[in-house]
Formats: C-alpha cells, structure tokens, sequence
C-alpha cells in the first residue's frame, strides 16, 4: 500500500515543474487527494457498500472540486494537473500513466445502461477542458488537445483536435506527451484558410471576366 502511495507522489514529481516537497505535494495537491479518496470509495463500491462509497465521492468532490464515481476503475501513476471541474463516470476504464488536466469530463451521452462511459488505455493525455464522451475507447499514447469534444474511437499513437474531435497526427509511433498546449493542429483554421483562398481566385476571377465583358460591349457599340 505504502508503494503505492509513494508512486502517486512521484508522478506528480515527473509532471509537475512546480512540485518542490513531499509535504508540499500530500498536504496541497487537490488531485493526490481526489485519487487518494477514490480508491478508499472504489473498495466500498466493489464490496456493495454503494451508499457509503458515494458519501465519500460526494465529500472527495465538495474539498477538491473533482467528481470521481466510486465505480470507474483507475489505473497506476494516474496524475490530475490542478484538477477543477473534472468529472469521471461510473463505467470508466483507465491505464496506467494517464493525465487529465481541469476541465476534463469522462462522461456518457444519454441515459443508455451498461458501459456508457469511455475507456483510456496507457499513457493517454486529456488536455484543458476537453470533454470524452460515451462509451469509446481512446488508444494507447494518444493526446486529446485543449476543448475538443470526441465521440468516436481514437487509434493508437493519435492526436485529436477540434468539436467533434478529429485524429490530426497518427504515424504509428509512440508520441511525445509534454504537450503544448499553444501550438495544436487546427484542421478548422486550416479549412477557413483554404476557403479563404478559393474566394480570393474566384473574386479575380470574376473581376477579369468583368473587365472583359466591358471590352466587348465598347467594342459593339463602336
């Protein structure tokens, strides 16, 4: 048990540039505690214990801002940056060496029963605000950027932007998960740019064709 408390620490030793003690670390940080609380709520929930389990997510999320539901099943090494605003559903699966940043929400799409909620398999970063919904799977070694919302399976070895969420990066190769969060693909501002563009040929266009009508018109009239 004790191991596995220190490995929680130390993860956030590894993430976390502005993590400088262990006391600073167990006593501050609101994402040890939510995790922390989740497993004690977790081991009441598979025990049956549902009311008091909830009691303690409930209470997890009135201290530390993040609703975790006794029921999601959570990986090792999982790292909640700051942590505010996240929400994870009941049937939620995640690996290990998962991040979520704030924002975040695990959530499901309806009222459906059974598994609702999405699976995140290793080493999987969820970014600002970005929302994961229903019961899909979002592959090992992918990344979520900031604000997306994604509602159908990621591959393996992706990166994922935009309302809906499309795959801008696969190659097949293990990515990079220190993110930056300033220099994400946009596949929208790259279509508005092309249309852009286009408009910018066809204006010539009809301005030569224009100019053109004019010549021809002076020319019958003489």
């Amino acid at each position: 048990m004790f191991k596995r408390l220190k490995e929680d620490v130390d993860v956030i030793f590894e993430q976390d540039p502005a993590a400088r003690s262990y006391l600073e670390v167990i006593l501050t940080y609101s994402g040890l505690h939510a995790i922390w609380s989740h497993r004690i709520a977790h081991a009441f929930y598979k025990r049956k214990f549902y009311f008091l389990a909830r009691v303690i997510s409930q209470a997890n999320r009135f201290f530390t801002g993040i609703e975790i539901h006794p029921g999601a099943i959570i990986g090792r090494r999982f790292f909640i940056d700051h942590g505010m605003g996240v929400v994870i559903g009941e049937t939620c699966e995640i690996g290990d060496n998962v991040t979520l940043y704030q924002g975040v929400t695990l959530g499901g799409t309806g009222k459906e029963k059974g598994k609702r909620h999405p699976t995140l398999k290793d080493n999987v970063l969820v970014s600002t605000g970005a929302k994961v919904l229903g019961s899909i799977t979002i592959g090992e070694n992918s990344k979520v950027g900031g604000g997306s919302v994604v509602l159908k399976d990621v591959p393996p070895n992706s990166t994922v932007v935009g309302v809906p969420g499309r795959v801008v990066i696969q190659n097949g190769k293990k990515i990079s998960r220190d993110l930056n969060h300033s220099d994400l693909p946009d596949p929208i501002a790259d279509r508005l740019r092309e249309m852009e563009s286009e408009i910018c040929e066809l204006r010539q266009m009809l301005k030569k064709v224009k100019e053109e009508g004019v010549k021809v018109n002076d020319h019958t009239t003489i």
